[in-house]
């Protein structure tokens, strides 16, 4: 067994008042960004599946492709829609409640490995981390997974093994990838034996502690197999599987993959704020009568931190920060723990973390980032919101030239962005190759269109550092590509701009040609 010296958590309140206070502060935070209409891979995928699964029980998507994901939280969201309303409102509240749970996770994993203080300071730079914050309301699956990858790891150092072994399981069935923490640490429990290491740092044997260890794997595998009997496909259409597996097994493209991965988990969005912070701690001494994190609780989870960076280097085609958030707030915790040992103002240098966190919401990186790493998500959502009540007004008739993810936004009223469907002819972005495409005769006799939707599909800060070397290996491995500007695009295609807005690093056009006035109704002022 690991020796620590450490009891089970001692709450300073009830555990369901500190979810509660937990929820209160999210929902208050979120307030302005419920009834959003959903937002990319929301709209690509997870409210389609989970659609699917209200209306017709199905645990295989109908209505888009299945990418094998777990079907776990979007049953928690069918719930919710059926004992509720389908509503963004209902959905992101469903999903805000297990950000609660991910953040009473992290909080009880902080009071087994430290105290009160560092649990609560944790807690509020994680809530408060650009990244988790916007996901938070989001319906993806990467906070469920968080949340129960959290709770694992907490009853994991307590010892507690099939508490743990069940937390593992569900986070696996929120997504395939949670796997990845408790093979990392039966692998290092087996290493750990091998190299002798136990007596020293009190790493527990495969027979013990990790005897739970391969438990989670048996729900993923049925899960799998079931997949496989329904589809004919184990991990998902073979255009997933070639995007995000085989498509990436490439050695410069892992090293490529890594550093963005040991960004993301030490640096994006401000966090290299606290971590550069933590390393000049270290130069200080302890203050007196504060204990580290012991060393193999530490060992842990620079483990998981590792398995994480590694195997998402390795797969995932879309290298996105959101990936990252079962094991970015064990970097916080362990950051904020050593301030509290090693800083006597420890808590001003917290509270200038969170002001740090808080203003990557609202001021892009002079980087690429994914809009929904902070608020441009909220001006992607609400400039084709805008855009597409017009379409929908002026051309009810229309054929639309745009792009995925508005493909998908004016053809599926349930998004929440048009209220009935409107026809669309699909390019794939609006690159110049993609734009000359659709000024071919052969493409417009094929796919007539009237109207376009233009959009920024990649998200380019206004001061972007930009490097040759990085550029041409982002367009080479991860799907990098530039957007022409409207105007340009307007003018390659023989049409108008009647709508044009900019918010930030994204833009939105709404371009008419001649043959459009037949379908338009309402008049151009």
């Amino acid at each position: 067994m690991m020796t620590t010296g450490r009891a089970a958590p001692r709450w300073p309140l009830h555990p369901a008042l500190v979810f509660a206070l937990l929820f209160s502060a999210l929902f208050a935070l979120h307030a302005p960004l419920l009834r959003l209409p959903y937002f990319w891979d929301e709209a690509g995928y997870y409210v389609p599946a989970a659609h699917d699964l209200l209306l017709h029980g199905s645990l295989i998507p109908q209505e888009t492709v299945s990418n094998a994901h777990p079907p776990l939280v979007m049953a928690w969201l069918a719930l919710w829609w059926k004992i509720s309303a389908f509503t963004p409102a209902v959905t992101r509240t469903a999903m805000l409640l297990v950000a609660a749970f991910a953040l009473l996770g992290l909080f009880r994993l902080a009071l087994v490995v430290s105290n009160a203080a560092v649990a609560t300071a944790t807690v509020a730079c994680t809530a408060l981390y650009s990244v988790f914050f916007m996901q938070s309301s989001l319906a993806h699956v990467d906070v469920a997974a968080a949340a129960f990858t959290l709770w694992a790891l907490s009853y994991y150092v307590e010892d507690r093994r099939w508490m743990c072994a069940l937390m593992f399981s569900l986070a696996a069935l929120s997504k395939e990838t949670a796997i990845i923490a408790p093979l990392a640490l039966l692998m290092w429990a087996w290493v750990a034996t091998f190299l002798n290491l136990r007596s020293g740092l009190g790493v527990a044997l495969p027979t013990r502690r990790s005897v739970a260890l391969p438990v989670p794997l048996l729900p993923l595998v049925l899960w799998f197999a079931y997949h496989y009997a329904k589809t004919g496909y184990v991990f998902g259409n073979p255009e997933f599987v070639r995007y995000n597996v085989t498509a990436t097994l490439d050695p410069l493209r892992f090293l490529l993959a890594a550093v963005q991965r040991l960004w993301q988990a030490f640096g994006h969005m401000n966090l290299f704020v606290l971590t550069a912070a933590t390393a000049v701690a270290m130069l200080l001494p302890p203050q007196p009568k504060r204990e580290r994190i012991a060393i193999p609780h530490q060992l842990t989870f620079a483990v998981v931190i590792a398995a994480y960076v590694a195997a998402l280097a390795l797969v995932g085609g879309a290298v996105l920060a959101r990936y990252m958030l079962p094991v970015v707030p064990l970097v916080i915790l362990v950051c904020v723990s050593t301030l509290w040992r090693r800083v006597r103002g420890w808590q001003v240098a917290v509270a200038a973390v969170c002001a740090t966190f808080v203003a990557a919401w609202f001021v892009a990186p002079p980087y690429r980032i994914a809009p929904e790493d902070n608020l441009a998500y909220r001006d992607f959502i609400q400039l084709h919101a805008k855009a597409e009540a017009l379409l929908a007004q002026r051309y009810p008739g229309a054929r639309v030239l745009t792009a995925w993810p508005a493909s998908d936004e004016l053809t599926k009223p349930y998004l929440g962005y048009v209220k009935k469907p409107l026809s669309v002819v699909r390019l794939e972005n609006f690159t110049l190759e993609q734009i000359q495409l659709a000024q071919t005769a052969s493409f417009a006799s094929r796919s007539p269109y009237d109207v376009a939707l233009l959009f920024s599909t990649k998200y380019e800060p206004a001061k972007l550092v930009r490097w040759g070397f990085w550029e041409r290996q982002q367009k080479r491995f991860f799907d990098y590509h530039q957007d022409v500007p409207p105007q340009f695009a307007a003018q390659m295609l023989g049409g108008n701009i009647v709508f044009e807005e900019h918010r930030g690093a994204e833009w939105v056009a709404v371009v008419e040609f001649k043959r459009a006035r037949d379908v338009r109704l309402l008049p151009l002022r």
